[in-house]
């Protein structure tokens, strides 16, 4: 069992649910902004799958997907929508109106002032969400080995099955510190985003 492509194998799933989900996010965000009676029905759609058990969910998603990394790339990218949706509708919604009817006065359009005004103002609220989603994908990732998936999962599972806290501990360890410096130097950068806009 070798530990570093384990811990490889755990960030390469996460990242990859992490891009997914964060055009997703982004995308359902804008529409919920743009489209005001839909923000209802997207934010509700996305705080279920929220709440559904990452057990059952995993279950489902295996006899549409299969076994193996696909499903709990799957699994995350649909657990990681709803801080990036939200935040994200929330980061626009916080635009100050007099910043809008400046750009418009300048002639943009709604897709320039989106792109060029409202998104960058933005950024540190979505910013707050992609951290949310990351830490969280972090520790959820570790289901996937009872769907056929790699990472740190399979220590922990290896040593549930044997007994063995010394393989338990050799999985979850490094989920936690990656949980722990992703979470800290996350945080930095969202602090450092809010002070430049």
């Amino acid at each position: 069992m070798n530990l570093f492509a384990l811990i490889v194998e755990h960030m390469y799933i996460v990242l990859i649910a992490l891009a997914i989900a964060s055009i997703i996010g982004v995308m359902l965000g804008i529409i919920a902004y743009w489209i005001p009676y839909l923000d209802s029905v997207i934010l509700w759609i996305v705080e279920v799958i929220q709440t559904i058990p990452s057990l059952a969910l995993l279950a489902m998603l295996m006899i549409v997907f299969g076994l193996g990394n696909t499903t709990i790339i799957v699994g995350l990218t649909l657990y990681g929508l709803m801080p990036i949706a939200r935040n994200t509708y929330i980061g626009l919604g916080d635009v100050p109106a007099h910043i809008i009817d400046a750009a418009k006065g300048m002639g943009m359009n709604k897709i320039q002032r989106l792109l060029k005004v409202e998104l960058p103002l933005s950024f540190p609220m979505i910013f707050s969400g992609l951290k949310i989603a990351m830490v969280n994908s972090l520790s959820i990732a570790v289901m996937g080995v009872l769907i056929g998936a790699g990472g740190l999962g399979f220590p922990i599972y290896r040593g549930i099955q044997t007994r063995s806290v010394k393989k338990i501990l050799s999985g979850a360890i490094p989920v936690v510190i990656m949980a722990l410096v992703f979470d800290y130097s996350m945080s930095m950068i969202e602090k450092r985003l809010k002070r430049t806009v």
